[in-house]
């Protein structure tokens, strides 16, 4: 009879039932236990973890509703169906990220379990996060906590299992990822819009100083303006915000572009013609807000069908995906 290598610790945060489940679960994920595999028996798990047979019963049940256990008369508990555990950590939540999440699932057939975490930019939780989640996936899919430089702690990850989402200015020749490029990108997307920014006399970025968007890419919207005669300016307090006429504001938060339009109408002008509005990041919303804001973005769902591909091919994948510019009304 097989034993499970790792003990699981109990704690307060979840009932016994349920953390004994989940360690079960991780032994048929990390393949201790294959498909058809008998399990420990009730009497065997109770005294290994010192908790009650009615306990080991529920996890058991537990794992049963999940799909991943049966039994049978004479042979007990056996490993019904393969478990794959995914931890996708991402930054932090916005509408285009779960665009990329629903795809991601939607791709991946029931027994293929998703983790969902966010590290909201602090990188002590991110540096958690990664620590007491290695050895316990099958493949990680992470948002690196910077643009610039690799994490050292995701060093712990084999990088086989590792798929590195969107930030990725750094050497990263071992590793696969699915990225978008924040520089020349951008620049090459500004100028697709030129003729339609040369209605305007002034360019006008939008970056709060808190920002967590590569600043590289301040370097190439100057460079654009430069090279096209635009006067320009990078705002980086948006509280104080005054909308002016024969002005383009670019804008990276979703608050930032709404302040613009509100404040447009306050000085009774009108977006695409007295003044011009382009967001980062696609959401569905800017297809009707405001007859239309043009926006530049990614193909979220694309990052999510890549993610999935990764996963079920076990296949390594470097790409840039493609920033295209979605035209509407407010340019």
């Amino acid at each position: 009879m097989k034993r499970i290598e790792k003990k699981a610790t109990f704690g307060q945060q979840a009932s016994k039932v349920t953390q004994l489940a989940d360690t079960l679960s991780q032994a048929i994920s990390m393949k201790e236990f294959l498909e058809g595999d008998s399990l420990p028996s009730i009497n065997q798990l109770s005294a290994e973890y010192a908790v009650s047979r009615d306990t080991v019963f529920k996890a058991f049940l537990d794992l049963r509703e999940r799909g991943l256990v049966d039994s049978t008369p004479g042979k007990g508990y056996y490993v019904a169906n393969q478990l794959t555990n995914i931890l996708l950590l991402l930054d932090e939540y916005t509408p285009f990220k779960e665009a990329l999440y629903n795809s991601f699932i939607k791709r991946l057939p029931l027994n293929y379990k998703v983790d969902l975490l966010f590290h909201q930019y602090n990188e002590r939780l991110f540096n958690t996060i990664i620590r007491e989640s290695t050895g316990k996936y099958n493949k990680y899919i992470v948002m690196n906590f910077d643009n610039e430089k690799f994490s050292a702690v995701l060093n712990k990850i084999n990088p086989a299992r590792l798929l590195l989402l969107d930030f990725c200015k750094f050497e990263k020749d071992k590793y696969s990822y699915i990225s978008q490029d924040f520089d020349e990108a951008f620049y090459q997307a500004l100028l697709s819009l030129n003729n339609r920014l040369q209605h305007y006399r002034q360019l006008i970025f939008l970056f709060p100083k808190n920002l967590k968007h590569p600043q590289s890419s301040k370097l190439y919207f100057t460079r654009f303006c430069e090279e096209q005669g635009f006067l320009s300016e990078i705002k980086e307090n948006t509280d104080e915000l005054t909308v002016r006429k024969g002005v383009v504001y670019i804008a990276i938060k979703q608050q930032d572009v709404v302040k613009v339009i509100k404040q447009g109408r306050k000085e009774g002008l009108k977006c695409g013609k007295d003044f011009g509005l382009l967001a980062y990041n696609d959401i569905p919303s800017y297809e009707v807000i405001d007859e239309g804001i043009t926006s530049l973005s990614i193909d979220w769902e694309m990052m999510g069908n890549e993610a999935a591909n990764f996963v079920l091919n076990n296949t390594p994948v470097q790409k840039y995906l493609t920033t295209e510019v979605i035209l509407r009304k407010s340019l």
